[in-house]
């Protein structure tokens, strides 16, 4: 039950962010073993003056296109699945709706099962 935080530049379209959605959800799909219809996902978008990065940090050039994408999931998973997303997500994103991928900036944070309450005051994983 990965929830998505997802931050980028204001100003683009509605189908450019809903192909981020699309994607990062067809990847962790794919490649986290999610299952059917689990999205739970959020698009802060900010204005130039709220969005700092660095167009250069390890050799990446990065631009004014980067997208963040912070994943909070249960600490399950190996780190080879964790290295077939990071691929995953840069292949579908770079498809649709076509980020670069040195603008694809992906963290993600483990949580133990017990940490989430996915509704009606319940630990649903405990």
């Amino acid at each position: 039950m990965p929830l998505v935080h997802i931050s980028l530049r204001a100003g683009k379209p509605e189908t450019y962010r809903q192909a981020i959605f699309d994607g990062l959800y067809r990847a962790m799909h794919e490649t986290f073993e999610v299952p059917e219809d689990d999205q739970f996902m959020i698009i802060t978008e900010h204005d130039a003056g709220n969005f700092r990065y660095s167009p250069s940090y390890l050799g990446v050039g990065r631009s004014d296109d980067l997208v963040y994408v912070q994943i909070t999931a249960n600490n399950t998973r190996t780190v080879e699945q964790k290295k077939l997303l990071f691929r995953r997500i840069m292949e579908l994103l770079g498809e649709n709706p076509g980020i670069r991928p040195q603008d694809v900036f992906v963290n993600i944070v483990e949580v133990a099962k017990e940490n989430w309450s996915l509704g009606n005051g319940l630990a649903q994983y405990a």
